[in-house]
């Protein structure tokens, strides 16, 4: 095989596996986000008064691995506004974006069919 198609194998190999990773990274970020949402559910944490602790940076620094996505997550889900911050750091879901994400989740549901 001449070397500047093995080259360009290598090349593709490489981007494959880098696309394959980020889409692995993506559904486990989704996984951790609907397991925030449900344990803010799970504790009635759906306003201010309510609003519960969080674990919201990581742990260990040196920890490498899926364990780092709940950070993330949780920071992904305040950008969204789904989950809100109160000044003494505890967190609580936004009602209002709550309801709409699950509308918009049972009609993609729907059309799927």
């Amino acid at each position: 095989m001449p070397v500047y198609l093995q080259i360009l194998l290598l090349a593709v190999a490489f981007v494959v596996f880098v696309a394959v990773a980020m889409y692995l990274t993506g559904l486990g970020l989704r996984r951790v986000c609907f397991k925030i949402i449900a344990e803010l559910e799970k504790e009635g944490a759906l306003k201010a008064s309510r609003a519960i602790r969080l674990q919201d940076e990581r742990q260990n620094f040196f920890r490498v691995g899926t364990g780092n996505l709940r950070p993330k997550a949780l920071q992904l889900l305040m950008t969204d506004g789904l989950v809100e911050k109160t000044p003494e750091g505890k967190y609580y879901l936004n009602r209002e974006k709550l309801a709409e994400m699950k509308k918009a989740r049972t009609a993609d549901a729907g059309s799927d069919e």
